[in-house]
């Protein structure tokens, strides 16, 4: 099903590489879109995106793309940065979920994505917090399709993969540690921002897929 003009989507992290391009792909499509930075909407404060959400015309869909690291090995890490990775990426999914689900349910439809991160799976050194707050956001994700199913509301979790991105500049920029990421993936190239934008455009369209994690690149991890 294509979605029609009056398709609305909310993108947090509006101002993230990922988030823009998810906006181009929609707008592109015919749907309405708002992208709000953390200016507009910190989605760490619950009672600024009920604020923001109520003020939609209406939502057919979330995707929650805000987060950001703060990378620490365990013993140096303090509890200040642990919590503020658990706020942004899981707790901040958390509120605007709950917004989202307020409209979805009674309008009987809706779909929630979840931007994830493949470190949920493979945690690597010095991402505890964000390892923890992204395989948490699976665990939101699964529970908000079995809960809402019934009320016509799906929920994925999309995985984008290694992108070439502000967010991974510093370690791109190394040549010998972007070779290693290089070799980690079986095709031995990132995934693209654009390829994932337009990954989660199609998934929309899948009227039959819920509590599902997407996984957008070749890199390989053993089943659970």
């Amino acid at each position: 099903m294509n979605p029609v003009a009056s398709s609305v989507a909310l993108i947090t992290g509006g101002q993230g590489a990922l988030a823009s391009a998810i906006h181009h792909e929609l707008e592109s499509s015919g749907w309405t879109v708002f992208s709000p930075g953390h200016s507009d909407m910190d989605v760490t404060q619950s009672s600024q995106v009920e604020q923001y959400v109520s003020s939609l015309p209406r939502l057919d869909m979330l995707i929650h793309a805000a987060g950001h690291t703060s990378d620490q090995l365990m013993l140096r890490m303090s509890e200040g940065e642990f919590d503020e990775i658990l706020a942004v990426n899981l707790k901040g999914a958390f509120f605007c979920s709950q917004a989202a689900l307020k409209r979805m349910v009674r309008q009987n439809e809706g779909h929630i994505v979840h931007i994830g991160s493949f470190s949920a799976i493979r945690p690597p050194h010095g991402q505890a917090n964000y390892a923890s707050a992204k395989a948490g956001l699976i665990g939101l994700t699964q529970s908000i399709a079995q809960e809402y199913g019934k009320r016509g509301v799906r929920a994925n979790c999309v995985l984008p993969g290694f992108l070439d991105t502000p967010m991974t500049k510093s370690l791109l920029e190394d040549d010998s540690r972007r070779q290693a990421v290089l070799q980690s993936h079986t095709l031995g190239r990132l995934n693209t921002i654009q390829d994932a934008a337009r990954f989660i455009a199609f998934l929309h369209t899948m009227r039959h897929v819920s509590g599902q994690t997407f996984q957008l690149d070749s890199r390989v991890s053993a089943w659970a």
